[in-house]
């Protein structure tokens, strides 16, 4: 049994069962219908056409998740991490979480939590539209009191779950775009105010309290904010510091280090890069096993990394174990908590799931190093 809890992120869109999802893939299966259009462009690094080994299956089917779940605990993977979103007033891709891993009869031998995917929806994810993928179909900045009703939807559908991660009887919340957080209320000192009843009613729930977590995109400074903002001017750090975020992880090692070149590379910027970032917050190393999002474009879009064999995953993995002791060992770190991009995400060629180029070569990976 490994002592760190390995969470990888679940993009949550291979599925037909959401009828919105008709608007990016009209043939009704989800993103599947992306994976299954790309071919061989030539440029270096490409790794496809490939096919997944169990198939374009439902994963909103709670069979399939069950068989997902067996191999991901077999794997040292004890969590997955559900991207979450909310758009035109309503979730969206909620039932490969809703129907398929709550519904898994082996559910609960798997911890899981959110990650609030507060972006806005573009045709990123319409292969027939990509080249332009500047027009916003869905915003997602909300109002202060649609975010009051998400927080007790989430606290009441999700927290009280028996297997939502928790870090010191806390639930880990995460949230992908602190920005557009701020821009629906307006201002920080609006927004801590907002975070603050978000912890009271977790604490009303039964709870000791609400682990606040943010994905982390390089060292920003808050020139935009509005000149009544108290929060004008500061880093990314010390504005989280102030909204009172208790951690901060990866989405990708994209943010930190430019996701480009030789995987061996990057590993090694990736670590120093984390090694040097500021510890006046707690800091989640991440797992990122490539980056190439090429699938969901026309034209050839740059950015790709190449030679992530699953043998030089393997090395990363131990490099990140290695940190991870380092900050374990120091109290830097509050918990045994590693995130990976991803279980899934094939259309950013970031992803655990076997495929048939290197089988289950990167599952096998993390077993070696996380494993007994």
């Amino acid at each position: 049994m490994s002592k760190y809890d390995i969470a990888a992120i679940i993009w949550p869109s291979y599925t037909g069962d959401e009828p919105r999802t008709r608007i990016f893939w009209p043939e009704g299966y989800g993103e599947w219908q992306t994976v299954k259009s790309m071919t061989d462009k030539g440029y270096e690094g490409c790794r496809w056409p490939r096919k997944p080994l169990w198939g374009y299956v439902n994963e909103a089917d709670p069979r399939v998740m069950e068989m997902q779940i067996q191999c991901a605990l077999d794997h040292g993977v004890n969590t997955f991490i559900y991207d979450w979103y909310w758009y035109d007033n309503r979730p969206f891709l909620e039932n490969c979480l809703n129907d398929g891993f709550l519904k898994a009869r082996n559910n609960k031998e798997m911890n899981f939590y959110l990650m609030w995917a507060n972006h806005d929806a573009n045709h990123l994810w319409d292969k027939r539209n990509s080249d332009d993928v500047r027009e916003v179909i869905w915003k997602a900045v909300v109002t202060p009191e649609i975010f009051s009703n998400i927080v007790d939807r989430t606290i009441e559908k999700y927290f009280k779950q028996k297997n939502y991660y928790c870090i010191d009887s806390c639930p880990v919340y995460m949230i992908f775009e602190i920005d557009n957080l701020i821009r629906s209320f307006g201002t920080t000192q609006a927004l801590k105010k907002g975070l603050e009843e978000f912890r009271e009613k977790t604490k009303n729930a039964g709870f000791k309290g609400l682990h606040l977590q943010c994905v982390m995109w390089g060292g920003r400074v808050y020139n935009w904010l509005r000149d009544d903002d108290e929060c004008k001017g500061k880093t990314i750090i010390e504005v989280l510091n102030y909204l009172g975020f208790d951690s901060i992880t990866n989405y990708n090692w994209g943010g930190s280090v430019h996701l480009n070149g030789d995987f061996n590379k990057l590993t090694n910027e990736y670590v120093e890069e984390f090694s040097k970032a500021s510890r006046n917050i707690t800091f989640y190393p991440n797992l990122t096993i490539g980056w190439d999002n090429n699938l969901r474009f026309n034209k050839f879009i740059p950015g790709v990394v190449t030679n992530n064999t699953p043998e030089n995953f393997k090395r990363a993995c131990s490099m990140i174990k290695e940190l991870a002791d380092r900050e374990l060992a120091s109290g830097n770190m509050k918990a045994p908590l590693i995130t990976v991009n991803s279980w899934n995400e094939w259309t950013e060629t970031s992803y655990l799931e076997p495929d048939d180029l290197y089988g289950y070569g990167y599952l096998e990976a993390i077993k070696e190093v996380f494993g007994e």
